[in-house]
């Protein structure tokens, strides 16, 4: 693959650390949340990657509309992410919401979802390796 586009980001000491952007876009004080032993007072890859998912499947979403010539503009996509054990270690699992317009019928709302899910970088990335529910609501 050529990269069209290449994020460059930078983070020390892990959790309790900083983010920070090559761009100085992102600069971010960064926290373990408090269900993981954290003090919560930043915020966590959890929810860096919850963000960047939701966005991502958005994208997706109104290019798959777009293709079919269905106005999707008013979806929106809150992803869920989780994280807990797996074996020696962690692993993360993700639902991703979906709003779509009320105009729009439930054969092909689901169409659309499930296209998205297939060009999604997000997706394309984690299929396989992390557990991914859709959800429309």
């Amino acid at each position: 693959m050529d990269a069209l586009y290449t994020a460059v980001a930078t983070a020390t000491h892990g959790r309790e650390g900083r983010a920070v952007s090559n761009d100085g876009k992102i600069d971010l004080q960064l926290a373990a949340p408090v269900e993981l032993g954290g003090n919560g007072q930043g915020t966590n890859p959890e929810q860096l990657f919850a963000a960047g998912y939701a966005a991502c499947f958005g994208s997706a979403l109104g290019l798959v509309g777009r293709q079919a010539k269905v106005d999707v503009s008013d979806a929106a996509v809150t992803a869920e992410v989780g994280i807990g054990k797996q074996g020696e270690g962690f692993g993360l699992k993700v639902t991703l919401r979906v709003e779509l317009p009320d105009t729009l019928d439930e054969a092909t709302g689901r169409k659309l979802v499930d296209q998205a899910h297939q060009v999604c970088p997000y997706s394309n990335a984690t299929r396989g390796n992390i557990e991914v529910d859709l959800v429309i609501e």
